[in-house]
């Protein structure tokens, strides 16, 4: 079985390119430019002779079937939207690394025992519904209707987001896949950190997945003429939003020495009435808290604001926070990091273990049957950035880590 590695980056090239114009590298879910990607897709996975359509949940799923019929699916794959300006390779990678995989298979004429599928998971990034690995989470039967009556700024709900993409949220009790309905789960992936580059090793099997949960925190206060009301009469929603941001920073740089360190970041800012002579009467902010001490995480934002609240009262603002989702830490399984080993070593390529401080779709899928990721590695450690960047060695290298994994757990998994 070889991998193409002309091909694979071929591949990644023509995916990447498929951006908004005056943006690059942006593809955000839920957007006719992602249609865009999702359709170059669909013909590449058909072309791969893989058996190929959209899930109740939106998803983009290619299957080759198994010799044995019984046997539970081995799903490999990643996701296809960014972040706004988000790089070439998050998620790419490990979508174009599974079709080169299918189709290394197929071309050495070897026939798995059990059915491979290869998915391209919807929205995995944050989407403007505020919720991230929506894909994932339906297939894994979490996405909730309180989820799904959550909309963007433009109106749109996820509801009808998932119709848009191709999906069906009425359909998704049925869709949804019961716990140890697959034999495993493997996505190829950049490290997204700068262990690999700075160590000169070629993959990582990641150990687990860190816990995220985010909340919609809104600070009310008083909208007031900015030139007519003195200083110490003002509710300013911004400058209690101002003291929730400072404090949220100490607390996660006093844990950044922890055996678990907790990351929190405040990526969202909208104020009310926005104008320049107004006093913000509200801020609406969008908290992440990431950890693996899930009781930690969990409790950070409730935390938070009991700590402010003397400062709160004080400047004559109050805030109330709203979960918007939670993801709790997840290990990835020994029998899949054991492939990963041993496909790394099958190769002569260095490996080392490492754990994920990015979310992923492993965190769902874990749900259903046993979970791992193999990393590689980026320049500089740089992602959700432009300068977001790789090798083309580098991608082959997680290709063909990819596929002797699958050849390995295919023998090993019932």
């Amino acid at each position: 079985m070889r991998i193409d590695a002309d091909r694979l980056w071929s591949d990644i090239e023509a995916l990447s390119r498929l951006t908004e114009p005056d943006r690059p590298w942006t593809r955000r879910s839920f957007t006719p430019r992602f249609l865009e990607g999702r359709a170059w897709l669909a013909r590449a996975f058909r072309d791969a002779g893989l058996t190929t359509g959209v899930d109740a949940g939106g998803n983009l799923i290619g299957r080759r079937e198994g010799a044995e019929p019984d046997a539970r699916p081995i799903l490999i794959g990643s996701h296809s939207d960014t972040v706004p300006s988000g790089g070439r390779y998050d998620g790419i990678l490990g979508v174009t690394a599974a079709l080169e995989t299918a189709r290394a298979l197929a071309e050495a004429g070897i026939a798995l025992r059990h059915p491979l599928e290869v998915c391209d998971f919807l929205a995995e990034e944050p989407s403007e519904f505020g919720l991230s690995c929506v894909g994932s989470r339906a297939l894994a039967g979490a996405l909730t209707a309180d989820m799904l009556a959550t909309t963007r700024p433009d109106g749109m709900s996820l509801r009808d987001g998932l119709r848009f993409v191709g999906g069906d949220p009425d359909a998704l009790a049925r869709a949804a896949r019961a716990p140890g309905s697959i034999a495993a789960f493997v996505e190829v992936h950049i490290e997204q950190g700068r262990v690999l580059e700075n160590e000169g090793v070629a993959l990582a099997a990641v150990t687990d997945i860190v816990g995220i949960a985010r909340w919609r925190v809104s600070v009310s206060g008083r909208t007031d003429h900015a030139g007519a009301t003195p200083m110490p009469y003002r509710r300013d929603a911004l400058v209690g939003a101002a003291a929730l941001i400072r404090r949220a920073w100490d607390m996660a740089n006093a844990a950044a020495g922890d055996a678990q360190p907790l990351v929190a970041t405040f990526g969202r800012i909208a104020i009310s009435p926005d104008a320049a002579n107004a006093v913000p009467g509200e801020a609406v902010l969008t908290l992440e808290a990431r950890c693996g001490d899930e009781a930690r995480m969990a409790g950070f934002c409730d935390a938070l604001l009991a700590d402010r609240a003397d400062e709160l009262a004080g400047l004559r603002v109050s805030a109330r926070a709203q979960k918007i989702s939670h993801a709790a830490p997840t290990p990835c399984a020994p029998v899949v990091r054991a492939a990963i080993h041993g496909a790394a070593g099958d190769l002569g390529l260095s490996i080392r273990d490492l754990p994920s401080g990015a979310g992923h779709d492993a965190v769902w899928i874990s749900r259903l049957g046993p979970v791992g990721m193999i990393f590689t590695p980026c320049r500089e450690g740089r992602s959700h950035a432009p300068e977001e960047s790789m090798t083309r060695e580098e991608a082959a290298d997680g290709a063909r880590a990819l596929a002797r994994t699958v050849l390995r757990l295919d023998a090993a998994l019932a």
